[in-house]
C-alpha cells in the first residue's frame, strides 16, 4: 500500500502572499525520503510547474491548468498507456480545450455583453506581475497558457449572467484564489482519476491524497481517497466548500499542509 499525494500550489503548498513553501519543508523531506509520488495539480501553466518541479527536486507527473493536461515524464511507468502527444521529455495526456479557442470565446462574451473582463491574454507581463505579486519572470511563465484562461470580472454583480453564458457555449468555469478560469470539459478531479488509474495499474492498493484551499480544488478533493482542506489567510476555510468527506486542517496554506501530511504519515 502506498500513497500518491496530489496538491494545489497557490494558498496550499505555497503561501498565498509570499509564494514560499518553507513552512512545508519538514513534510516535504519525509515525502522525499519515503519516495512518495508528489503530484502538483494546479491552475498554473506547464512553464510555471517546471520551475516548481525543479525547486522541489521532484520527478513525477504533474497536472497543469485545472486539469487541462497531465505531463508524465518518459519511462515513468513501465507499461504502455494512451497519451495525446509527446512534448520535450513528457508523454502528454490532453483533457482541456485549446487556449486560442478560450480566448476567442472570452473576447466574444466581452463584446456582446460589455462586461468588464480582463484576462491574462489582455495583460502585459508587467501588468500580470503587478496584479499577482509575482516576479516579472514568474509572471511571464504564468502567461504561457495552453488550456485555461485566467481572468478577472470587474462587474461582480454580473457573475451569474457570465456563468450562464459560459455554460451555454459548452465551456466551464471555476474560481481560484485570485481569478476566474475559463476552460473546457476538464477539471482537476478528472485528471486525478485518469492519473490514479495508471498508478493503480502499478500498485492496485495505491491510496490517493489531495490537498487544496479553494473552490477550484473541490473536484480534486472529491476524487481522492483522503482529502484535506487547508485554511486561507485569516484562518478561514473557503465558504464555498462543504463536503463532509473533507478533512479540515488547521493552519493557513503550507502550515496546514505540513500538519496534514505529518499526521497522515505518522499514522501509517
Amino acid at each position: 500500500m502506498g500513497y500518491v499525494i496530489f496538491t494545489d500550489l497557490d494558498g496550499t503548498l505555497i503561501d498565498h502572499d509570499t509564494y514560499s513553501f518553507d513552512a512545508a519543508k519538514p513534510a516535504l523531506a519525509i515525502i522525499k525520503k519515503q519516495s512518495i509520488p508528489l503530484i502538483l495539480c494546479t491552475s498554473k501553466t506547464r512553464a510555471e510547474l517546471e520551475k516548481y518541479v525543479k525547486e522541489l527536486d521532484i520527478n513525477h507527473p504533474f497536472i497543469s491548468e485545472n486539469g487541462g493536461a497531465i505531463f508524465i515524464p518518459e519511462h515513468y511507468f513501465d507499461f504502455d498507456y494512451p497519451y495525446s502527444k509527446k512534448l520535450k521529455n513528457y508523454n502528454v495526456i490532453e483533457l482541456g480545450t485549446n487556449y486560442s479557442i478560450l480566448r476567442n470565446v472570452l473576447s466574444d462574451i466581452r463584446k456582446s455583453t460589455s462586461m468588464k473582463i480582463v484576462g491574462f491574454g489582455d495583460m502585459s507581463d508587467e501588468q500580470v506581475s503587478e496584479d499577482t505579486g509575482l516576479s516579472l519572470e514568474s509572471a511571464r511563465l504564468a502567461t504561457m497558457r495552453e488550456y485555461d484562461e485566467a481572468f478577472k470580472l470587474l462587474d461582480e454583480d454580473r457573475a451569474d449572467e457570465l456563468k450562464e453564458i459560459i455554460v451555454s457555449k459548452g465551456l466551464n468555469y471555476t474560481r481560484g484564489g485570485r481569478y476566474w478560469h475559463l476552460m473546457g470539459n476538464n477539471d482537476k478531479g478528472k485528471a486525478v482519476q485518469k492519473l490514479m488509474d495508471l498508478f493503480r495499474k502499478r500498485d492496485p492498493d495505491a491510496i490517493s491524497v489531495g490537498l487544496g484551499d479553494s473552490l477550484n480544488d473541490l473536484p480534486m478533493l472529491q476524487a481522492v481517497d483522503i482529502p484535506y482542506l487547508v485554511q486561507k489567510p485569516g484562518k478561514i476555510y473557503d465558504s464555498n466548500i462543504s463536503d463532509p468527506r473533507i478533512n479540515y486542517v488547521e493552519g493557513v496554506g503550507p502550515v496546514g499542509w505540513n500538519r496534514a501530511i505529518l499526521k497522515l504519515l505518522s499514522s501509517k
